[in-house]
């Protein structure tokens, strides 16, 4: 008989065996898999806008046909799906392909019944010689872009190709707007190469350099760890914030710098129009200038760049920010204002115009006055008044080491006032490359003359804006609007506002004051009202038929290499002034 014990034993095994058959899984299951993924979000560049809300330069999606070299090819067919004359497509590959070079005189297309149809009913398309490489890209708009999309399976092979681009929409005001860093860098690769000159080593220029970064905005980054069903799991790195450009209302005026731009023509010169109360750049022309559009262009436009590169006229040169020259006579209301600061002269003053000390070009009356002085623009008037600013008071008792050094002295002490209003630095204006001109000081006189011994003859030329000092465009202007202020300036900029802020940067909004007293240069507005007038050097820019008093100042730029260059600085009303303008123009004779 089977033992009870060993049956019990038996039976616990086999319950045992199936409890554990149970639990134990027949198939082994898979890990869980994760995936690392990053999305990457890049923000739209900010715009340009006008101080009106015009866009002036914003960007665009363009849209491109990619088309590889294709064994055949209906160009009948696609023509009409593209809704384009005959020999359309023919055209456009073939411009295409030519190199940035220049064209050839007789470009010839050929038919369509003979372009790259199948092989048996067309013969080969021939190959124009120096052409570039397939695949090419064709411009399309965005209806034949979408266009093409509703009929993509029908054309295997070709693709559309949508991208982002910075677009002008003005052709004003280059110098200005700049170009976008990345977009010109082809062009900049080119300068390089070809080592152009150091006018053109462009790098970042105009607004879209200077504020490159609040225009570029920061692009996101989202990282995460996703399994295969698309869950998301957490983050596997941190994330990073998107954040848009910001557009810039810029102060420019796009009518305004369009009808300066006119004006100009192909002249060679600058005119700068500002807002005195604010600071606030209204127009900014240099001439001769260019397209803005050229730089970024795609295509054959680099030729258009080489040639603006070894223009004789530097088109690309922003004349107002970083070509200093003399002034002249414009600067001899700084002069006169330092004096009457200085109490060499009073607004009464009377000099002989003594033609033996410096010619006076325009012959006028005695000028018994500053005002007169200012309204006939005499030379010798500013002559003596400039020695008795630098010469030093006769006394019986000075050494000529007495003399020397009062001279050392009343020089620095000129200086020092004229740097005042600007002169001599960066102003600080929000564009690169702005150039901060230049005011004598003792010591390069010193150099100069290889003597101490200096007087003021030899320094004589400062007294009428010529010589050794060298002034901006846009510090003339600054000039102007200190005057128009009455002894104070807020830095010129082209920003009006920044993104929704609705502001400038903070440094644009803080007032600077010279060191000469308010009333002294308030005695300069008669005399400059005056030369607008009848018998003033500036009679014929009255705006008196109109009802408007202006307030200027004319002046000549002697030259050695040709026709002399005029000058004129102004603001209007005299009053309560709007507007203040500098004009610069190259070898026009006279101002």
């Amino acid at each position: 008989m089977f033992p009870t014990h060993l049956f019990k034993c038996l039976a616990l095994t086999t319950m045992l065996a199936g409890l554990g058959a149970c639990s134990t899984p027949t198939a082994s299951e898979p890990a869980e898999e994760y995936y690392d993924c990053r999305e990457v979000y890049e923000p739209i560049r900010g715009q340009l806008l006008d101080r009106h809300g015009e866009p002036l330069v914003a960007t665009r999606a363009h849209y491109t046909l990619t088309l590889p070299k294709l064994a055949q090819f209906d160009t009948v067919a696609f023509n009409q799906l593209m809704g384009w004359p005959a020999g359309a497509v023919q055209a456009r590959v073939f411009a295409a392909r030519l190199p940035a070079g220049p064209p050839p005189r007789r470009p010839r297309l050929v038919p369509d019944s003979l372009v790259i149809m199948p092989p048996d009913t067309a013969k080969p398309r021939p190959t124009p010689p120096r052409v570039q490489r397939w695949p090419i890209e064709l411009v399309l708009t965005k209806p034949e872009a979408d266009n093409f999309r509703h009929h993509a399976r029908e054309w295997p092979g070709l693709a559309v190709r949508r991208r982002r681009e910075r677009t002008y929409l003005t052709h004003v005001a280059a110098p200005v707007l700049g170009y976008q860093p990345a977009a010109a860098a082809p062009f900049l690769y080119l300068a390089q190469k070809l080592a152009r000159g150091r006018y053109y080593r462009l790098r970042n220029s105009g607004i879209e350099g200077y504020y490159n970064n609040l225009l570029t905005g920061h692009r996101g980054a989202y990282h995460p760890r996703t399994d295969g069903h698309g869950r998301v799991h957490g983050r596997w790195a941190a994330d990073t914030i998107y954040r848009a450009g910001q557009d810039l209302r810029l102060s420019i005026d796009a009518k305004l710098q369009a009808y300066a731009e006119r004006l100009l023509g192909e002249r060679r010169g600058y005119i700068v129009a500002l807002e005195p109360s604010t600071g606030e750049i209204l127009a900014c022309v240099s001439a001769p200038t260019y397209d803005p559009a050229v730089l970024t262009a795609p295509g054959r436009n680099a030729e258009r760049r080489a040639l603006l590169q070894d223009d004789e006229n530097r088109p690309l040169l922003n004349r107002p920010a970083v070509q200093a020259s003399p002034p002249g006579s414009v600067f001899k209301l700084v002069n006169a204002a330092v004096a009457l600061q200085l109490g060499a002269i009073t607004d009464h003053t009377s000099f002989v115009c003594d033609q033996s000390l410096i010619n006076c070009v325009h012959p006028h009356p005695q000028a018994r006055t500053l005002t007169m002085a200012l309204k006939y623009s005499c030379n010798p008037y500013f002559y003596q008044t400039l020695r008795a600013v630098i010469e030093p008071r006769p006394d019986s008792a000075a050494t000529l080491a007495d003399t020397v050094a009062a001279r050392h002295t009343n020089l620095g002490a000129w200086r020092r006032y004229v740097r005042s209003f600007g002169l001599d630095t960066l102003l600080g204006v929000d564009i690169a490359r702005e150039q901060p001109g230049f005011l004598p000081t003792p010591a390069y006189y010193d150099k100069a003359r290889r003597t101490k011994n200096w007087n003021f003859k030899s320094i004589y030329s400062l007294s009428i804006g010529q010589g050794e000092i060298n002034l901006t465009g846009l510090q003339m202007a600054n000039v102007q609007a200190i005057i128009a202020n009455r002894g104070w300036y807020i830095t010129p900029h082209f920003v009006k506002a920044i993104g929704r802020t609705g502001k400038p940067l903070p440094r644009f909004t803080q007032r600077h004051h010279t060191l000469v007293d308010s009333a002294n240069i308030a005695a300069l507005v008669p005399g400059m009202v005056a030369a607008m007038q009848h018998g003033g050097t500036a009679e014929l820019a009255s705006l008196a038929d109109v009802g408007i008093t202006v307030a200027g100042k004319t002046g000549t730029v002697q030259n050695d290499e040709g026709d002399d260059h005029a000058t004129f600085a102004g603001f209007a009303p005299a009053t309560k002034p709007k507007i203040v303008v500098a004009v610069y123009i190259e070898n026009a004779g006279f101002g």
